[in-house]
């Protein structure tokens, strides 16, 4: 998202003037910026940039959950499947085959799906999320074309 930041803040009036990338966090850049004190209309260009700020959160908010329930069913239908191989291996040191065999089924299933139950549900949520994505990202244009506006009207004054 630092692309955007850059691209996003040149239109309230900052200036980048720096970027770095920390050792500790590969995920993570910080990017310093320089505005002028004397700029018009800072109030209303103040206000646009906390919109801006709100829908890049927002993006960011919906890329997580993408993947998030598919996460959470997988990891559900894993536990479960683990269960019962639990209860597999108890049958089957108490010398009781028929349950083993009985109990091994579901296990395995439980340990195999997963995979495709992740895949499948993703995939449906990522379709439904995208156009609530392009969404935000249309919002950000229009914000960033208003700042844009008060900044060009600020500089002919």
């Amino acid at each position: 998202m630092a692309s955007l930041y850059i691209d996003g803040y040149e239109n309230f009036g900052w200036k980048l003037e720096g970027s770095e990338y920390p050792i500790a966090s590969v995920d993570t850049v910080t990017l310093k910026f320089k505005r002028d004190r004397k700029i018009c209309s800072k109030a209303e260009l103040t206000r646009l940039q906390r919109n801006f700020d709100a829908c890049v959160s927002e993006i960011l908010s919906l890329e997580g959950s993408k993947y998030l329930k598919a996460s959470v069913a997988a990891y559900s239908v894993g536990i479960v499947g683990t269960a019962f191989m639990a209860g597999s291996v108890f049958a089957v040191t108490s010398n009781l085959i028929v349950p083993c065999i009985i109990l091994a089924v579901p296990a395995f299933i439980g340990w195999a799906l997963p995979y495709f139950l992740y895949k499948n549900i993703s995939k449906k949520r990522t379709a439904e999320i995208t156009p609530l994505i392009e969404q935000k990202y249309d919002e950000i244009y229009s914000i960033c074309e208003k700042a844009n506006a008060l900044l060009g009207a600020g500089d002919s004054e």
